[in-house]
């Protein structure tokens, strides 16, 4: 991917914070993603659980960094719309090397990174002026390159009580998020926000994006798009309802003798045309 191309999509998605809600779809490798640009999402994200999955590893930077880079790469190579990735806590250690880990991901395809503010499987929070400076960093680092790319600074403050940490108060959450813009994130995601007044006050007091997660129980898009809320994204929902679907489907066809449970709209030349064409076919 040129340069040039680059900066043209991470542009096109700064766009899309603005004016009609964007809704992501968080797509786990090459399949997932063409299909999604297929059925017209106007850009992708990336569940970095559904990537970390797919490889044969757990969520939590536990997959190696070069794989990740791949799947980022080949994402990325088969759609023409913006891609922004689920970079977890930056798979780094130093600030030298989160700016690395931002180039490399520039240079992967990535047009925007979800960038949180927690660390370990317990999702312990980082001190916010700690969160806040890395993603100073990562704005840095995307500076040097020439690509603006699309910064979502993710606090798991919500996240953290609901693995049994202490209760979190909307004080601390809107201070998190004001530091996190200040520091050059372009949008903020409380992750487990789910509570539409909440969501209505954070945004109004905010003055800035807001991605909400959606999944089973969330508030629905006409709900959040009445909020305020800039942008939506599914984080591992299509992706578990992906693996259930793949687990109904052996345990029916073992069950019964039948493969008509396999039935699918998509066909074996429907799917190599998706792939022609995202490889310049006809």
């Amino acid at each position: 991917m040129t340069s040039s191309n680059s900066r043209h999509l991470a542009e096109q998605l700064r766009a899309m914070h603005r004016g009609d809600m964007l809704v992501l779809p968080n797509a786990w490798d090459a399949l997932s993603a063409r299909i999604f640009q297929e059925a017209g999402c106007r850009a992708i994200a990336t569940t970095s659980a559904g990537v970390s999955w797919s490889l044969g590893y757990p969520d939590g930077e536990r997959v190696p960094w070069h794989e990740f880079v791949g799947a980022t790469r080949r994402m990325a190579r088969v759609v023409s719309v913006p891609l922004t990735v689920d970079f977890e806590g930056g798979f780094s250690r130093t600030d030298t090397e989160l700016a690395e880990r931002v180039r490399e991901i520039i240079g992967a395809g990535a047009s925007g990174i979800n960038l949180e503010d927690s660390s370990g499987a317990s999702h312990s929070l980082l001190p916010a002026d700690v969160a806040a400076k890395r993603i100073a960093v990562a704005r840095e680092s995307a500076e040097r390159e020439g690509v603006p790319i699309v910064i979502n600074g993710r606090t798991d403050a919500y996240l953290r009580a609901a693995f049994g940490g202490p209760p979190v108060s909307f004080p601390e959450v809107l201070q998190r998020c004001r530091a996190y813009v200040a520091a050059g994130a372009d949008c903020v995601y409380p992750i487990g926000l789910a509570d539409v007044p909440a969501i209505a006050q954070l945004v109004k007091e905010l003055g800035a994006p807001v991605n909400i997660m959606g999944r089973p129980g969330s508030p629905t898009l006409q709900e959040l798009r009445a909020a305020g809320v800039a942008r939506v994204s599914a984080a591992t929902s299509f992706a578990l309802q992906v693996a259930g679907v793949l687990m109904d489907s052996i345990v029916k066809v073992k069950e019964t003798g039948s493969f008509e449970h396999c039935a699918s709209p998509f066909s074996y030349p429907r799917m190599q045309a998706l792939f022609d064409l995202a490889n310049g076919g006809g």
